[in-house]
């Protein structure tokens, strides 16, 4: 066996998953690089193991001062929105009005194409 192999298989076998066969041990047994890594993993399975125990308590106050500032930026964000809005339903009027105007512009040509070409002005 191959320690690429024992590479591969050795995270499922620390963690249970996986059973060493024989060959494994066998070569773990006798593979100095092998044997690192197997001790790196225990380390780090230790490492972990003392970090589960332990539990940190917030800083009074940090829950209050998170969700006000998750508060603040929601509101900023419907702000945002919102305005946004605004200026779409604003450039929305600006293009109705301009067609408005291009329609009634092309109409009073139209209009007066045939009349021969004049505007009929009031008196």
């Amino acid at each position: 066996m191959r320690c690429e192999e024992v590479s591969e298989l050795l995270p499922g076998i620390m963690d249970g998953v996986d059973q060493a066969n024989a060959e494994v041990v066998s070569h773990v047994e006798t593979c100095l690089r092998c044997q690192a890594e197997l001790a790196q993993y225990r380390k780090l399975l230790r490492v972990l193991h003392q970090l589960r125990a332990q539990s940190l308590d917030p800083p009074p106050g940090l829950l209050v001062e998170v969700l006000a500032q998750l508060s603040d930026a929601a509101e900023r964000g419907a702000m945002r929105s919102a305005l946004a809005g605004r200026k779409l339903a604003y450039l929305a009027g600006l293009a109705v009005a301009a067609g408005a105007a291009g329609a009634a512009g092309a109409a009073v040509i139209l209009a007066t194409r045939g009349r021969g070409g004049k505007l009929p002005l009031a008196s």
